[in-house]
């Protein structure tokens, strides 16, 4: 086997023994999407080996593809980030109001929203449409990975989040193999492939990349076979400051309900 199959080989072992700790643990059930989405990602690492020979004689609509599969994982990722930050959230959850998490997935899609605006890297106009497409989506997605975990490692004394938390845990291998990955697509399209030094290093690179996911799942089976600690409660400062904004959120929505109300009654009161 060449290196790039046990590359390949190792990875989808190491993908399938953390699906089977976050079924074994019970993970799944306080955490589905991220569960759900290790699942998906593990089915497109398979179509991706079983269509890369299809690639070489079809290569636009091996783009096509790809810029589809990179919109879905930013679905699936927008949805796990907020189920991550929910969890965050749990000691308070309760006080928080219904909608709160759709005030998170709205921040995440906005968040996404100012990453795309500066997500373009040099060289890229030298790209095909689609591939455009495809490249911007995977570089605003690994840099929305990466700053999501820093805000989390940022702010983890206030949150009271520790390295043994599962969501402090899946931000951390999010973020590491998202700095790589983004480094080395950076790399990429400043180094071009003209000359087989320049083809090897290419694929050099794309070997540290899987490298690097592969050290992030070891880095979260040794995570999930421990035992995670009872959730601390926020601290006074930080608990205070999140009823505060859900305080104000929901004052400001019954502001708008109780505006749009008066507006109707005194819409009908002028056409009696």
């Amino acid at each position: 086997m060449t290196l790039d199959s046990n590359l390949e080989l190792v990875f989808a072992i190491v993908q399938a023994i953390v699906i089977v700790l976050l079924i074994v643990r019970r993970i799944y059930k306080t955490l589905p999407l991220f569960s759900f989405y290790l699942v998906w990602l593990l089915l497109l690492q398979g179509a991706s080996a079983l269509l890369s020979k299809y690639a070489e004689n079809h290569t636009e609509s091996y783009e096509r593809q790809f810029f589809i599969a990179s919109v879905l994982d930013i679905f699936f990722l927008l949805c796990v980030l907020a189920e991550l930050s929910m969890s965050v959230l749990k000691p308070i959850r309760s006080s928080l109001p219904r909608w709160t998490g759709l005030i998170v997935v709205g921040l995440l899609v906005l968040a996404f929203g100012v990453i795309w605006k500066f997500a373009i890297p040099p060289g890229f106009s030298k790209l095909t449409p689609t591939s455009q497409h495809a490249v911007h989506i995977d570089i605003a997605s690994s840099v929305l990975r990466i700053v999501f975990f820093l805000v989390l490692a940022g702010f983890s004394q206030l949150l009271a989040l520790g390295w043994r938390d599962r969501e402090l845990q899946i931000a951390t291998g999010l973020g590491f193999y998202s700095l790589v990955s983004l480094s080395v697509m950076v790399l990429h399209m400043n180094q071009g492939a003209s000359t087989n030094d320049a083809i090897n290093m290419y694929h050099t690179l794309d070997r540290v990349v899987g490298v690097s996911y592969i050290v992030s799942m070891v880095y979260w089976i040794v995570s999930f076979v421990q035992k995670v600690p009872e959730r601390r409660e926020f601290t006074p400062q930080m608990q205070s400051f999140l009823l505060a904004l859900a305080g104000n959120a929901r004052t400001a929505r019954v502001a708008m309900s109780d505006s749009s109300k008066f507006k109707a009654d005194k819409g009908s009161n002028s056409l009696r």
